[in-house]
């Protein structure tokens, strides 16, 4: 989940310069930026109730429940809603130019589809070596663990 966080802060934090580089403005209330704040919500209440129950086993059933069923909001989040709203993302409901989803379009200018895919590279690559470090991290904390 703190990962599942950190990533969703860089969306909205990249998404909201590539905003101000296409529409002029940082922020458009456009359904995906709004799909992209509500998923913050649902990240914050996650940990405000991780952080509100005491008792551990308590707080790992309720945190677990939680989450599948916040999950389960994700697909309409990204997915169908956007769609099923007008709004400024090839896509969206309304869009005059059919295009659909931008890997299908040839609407994204060939120097901003270098930085769009080495972006995604490079975020790849940020999860990984974040994931490896935080198994690392938790195999030495249980191996501590162990010989208390």
């Amino acid at each position: 989940a703190g990962l599942g966080l950190l990533f969703c802060i860089l969306a909205t934090l990249t998404g909201a310069l590539w905003a101000k580089f296409n529409w002029g403005s940082f922020w458009n209330w456009d359904p995906r930026q709004t799909s992209i704040f509500i998923l913050l919500l649902i990240y914050g209440a996650y940990f405000a109730l991780r952080s509100a129950i005491e008792v551990e086993e308590k707080r790992a059933t309720l945190s677990a429940a939680y989450a599948i069923i916040a999950g389960l909001t994700v697909p309409f989040f990204i997915f169908i809603m956007p769609r099923m709203l007008s709004g400024l993302h090839p896509g969206a409901k309304g869009d005059i130019s059919g295009a659909g989803p931008l890997f299908e379009s040839k609407m994204m200018a060939a120097n901003m589809r270098v930085l769009f895919y080495t972006s995604l590279i490079g975020f790849n690559l940020l999860y990984i070596w974040l994931f490896t470090l935080r198994r690392r991290i938790a195999r030495l904390d249980h191996q501590r663990s162990l010989y208390r």
